[in-house]
């Protein structure tokens, strides 16, 4: 389902914290979506919300569309659907739609993840055609990064666009996206954005946590690594780690960690995100491990990984480790309190 009123403004007073000169500017917004029940729908009047994408490419190129009916060079963007998951949803679909690049073909920029670069208030004529009356657009801009190094052929929605190009970053077309974007510090590189643990005890058996089975979150009712997403204000890749570590199992003291390989998934909008794999050592037992989030975390050995729901890659991370590390004899677990009394 689309974003809620409420969603859109914690995001909207998020965006403010960075940027506190644009309050007065997005107060309308505020007041709108403590009254509005669809701010994304194209009927709530006299102002609602669309979503745009930032597109760049390793050069820090941005992909610009010619808007046919109004005849101006933007950013790919549009209204929002019933599907999209979020504001987020909105844009990466848009871009989509209107240029051809497939959503798997695009990451979150490292900098900004899923928060917008830009929030733009802009005024939109009437347009008699579609029975439209004078309106204001809040237009979230999020930014995407191309998770290949060359920018994929375009195939433009021809009743909407009618020609694409890329600009540098000085030759964006909006002012203000452009001071934005020549501030966030982006690279272009393909920099991971998620961190996770393969957790192992020496003896041959690997840590492994059961998620959650709800439909909004990534991978719902599968076993996984440990770790998680990286928050802006984590300094470092393995800054995220901890953090996530800290939150979901506190229990659990890696100590040292070291850097294993960079792996690529997707996350629930299909958007590709790069995870820096972690590999770390710990003997601990689960039930001491204080588990916070999701069912349980319990030690497998590579030979049951066939038996439980477990993504084939990251299965075949775990067999690769297993073949290069030397094992001893298999450890008995732990005794629970229960168990020693």
């Amino acid at each position: 389902m689309p974003a809620t009123p409420a969603e859109i403004a914690a995001t909207t007073r998020a965006y403010l914290e960075r940027h506190p000169g644009e309050r007065a500017r997005l107060q309308p917004l505020l007041d709108l979506l403590a009254t509005a029940s669809d701010p994304t729908g194209r009927t709530t009047l006299p102002a609602h919300v669309t979503c745009s994408g930032v597109v760049l490419d390793r050069d820090l190129r941005v992909l610009h569309v010619h808007h046919r009916a109004t005849g101006l060079v933007l950013c790919p963007g549009g209204h929002g659907e019933a599907g999209d998951l979020s504001l987020l949803g909105t844009a990466v679909r848009e871009v989509a739609e209107e240029t051809g690049i497939p959503v798997g073909a695009l990451r979150l920029a490292p900098q900004l993840l899923d928060a917008p670069v830009d929030i733009d208030v802009n005024d939109i004529d009437p347009n008699p055609a579609k029975g439209e009356g004078a309106h204001r657009h809040y237009d979230f801009r999020y930014v995407l990064h191309l998770a290949d190094g060359e920018p994929p052929p375009t195939a433009l929605q021809q009743d909407e666009v009618t020609g694409a190009e890329w600009r540098p970053l000085a030759e964006v077309s909006s002012p203000e996206l452009r001071a934005k974007l020549l501030g966030a510090g982006l690279t272009g590189r393909p920099e991971p954005v998620n961190a996770s643990a393969v957790v192992h005890d020496g003896r041959g058996r690997y840590l492994l946590h059961l998620r959650d089975n709800f439909p909004h979150i990534w991978a719902p009712g599968e076993f996984s690594l440990l770790g998680g997403g990286r928050e802006p204000e984590d300094a470092t890749i393995e800054a995220t780690l901890r953090r996530e570590l800290a939150e979901e199992v506190p229990g659990l003291d890696l100590g040292a960690v070291e850097p294993l390989t960079v792996e690529w998934t997707t996350d629930r909008h299909g958007l590709a995100v790069p995870i820096q794999v972690f590999t770390a050592h710990w003997d601990g037992h689960p039930d001491r491990a204080d588990l916070r989030e999701g069912v349980l975390v319990h030690w497998f050995r590579p030979e049951d990984l066939h038996r439980i729901n477990l993504r084939d890659s990251t299965r075949r991370l775990l067999r690769e480790h297993a073949a290069t590390h030397r094992t001893g004899t298999p450890a008995t677990p732990p005794q629970t309190q229960e168990q020693q009394a």
